[in-house]
């Protein structure tokens, strides 16, 4: 996106959701989850429907259009976050997303967000809050080895928030769940390509 949040904007929005099936897995370094390569790795999901995965057939391509390639960075990356949160248990939709880090400040990337997690998405306003959601991960997971089992993370601040720096604000609300349970194929079949 030529360096530029504005042309990346732009791009994000002129593509549509699904991305017509187009589907990129970035990777730079190795990975743990998933096992792939490094590399660059693209597919477009050809005879994709909202009836299931029977027939859905990937193809691997070299590159996608910038408008494309922006849509699949951000998709991709999300489609694995909710993946990854399906493979531990954690029930979906959550009742909220708390957004944290640089990215929490761009309308269009908490847009897709709330569409493939399917709930509210909500921002903390102020700087550097990347540092502060570390922490509250940091500390549930203290609170939980502490109990010996999960603990709802709601329990950090229950009745603190107004005092502390986890007030949030709600961002954007809930995607449209039809678009939602269709995002919940594409991961299925995301999950499929990463192993």
């Amino acid at each position: 996106a030529e360096k530029s949040w504005e042309i990346f904007d732009n791009h994000l929005r002129q593509t549509p959701p699904l991305n017509e099936g187009k589907l990129g897995f970035y990777y730079k370094e190795h990975e743990i989850l998933p096992p792939l390569p490094v590399g660059f790795h693209r597919y477009v999901l050809n005879n994709l429907t909202s009836h299931g995965l029977d027939g859905v057939i990937e193809q691997e391509v070299d590159e996608f259009d910038a408008p494309s390639e922006v849509r699949a960075l951000i998709e991709g990356q999300f489609l694995s976050m909710r993946a990854h949160v399906e493979r531990v248990g954690i029930l979906l939709p959550p009742k909220r997303l708390v957004v944290t880090g640089g990215a929490s400040s761009n309308e269009c990337i908490l847009a897709v967000v709330a569409s493939i997690f399917g709930c509210d998405v909500h921002t903390i306003p102020r700087p550097d809050s990347a540092p502060l959601g570390a922490a509250l991960r940091a500390a549930h997971g203290w609170m939980c080895y502490e109990k010996g089992s999960f603990v709802p993370i709601r329990f950090l601040y229950d009745g603190k928030l107004e005092k502390t720096s986890l007030c949030s604000k709600l961002s954007v609300h809930a995607g449209d769940p039809i678009l939602t349970s269709k995002y919940a194929l594409v991961m299925r079949k995301r999950v499929e390509i990463e192993d």
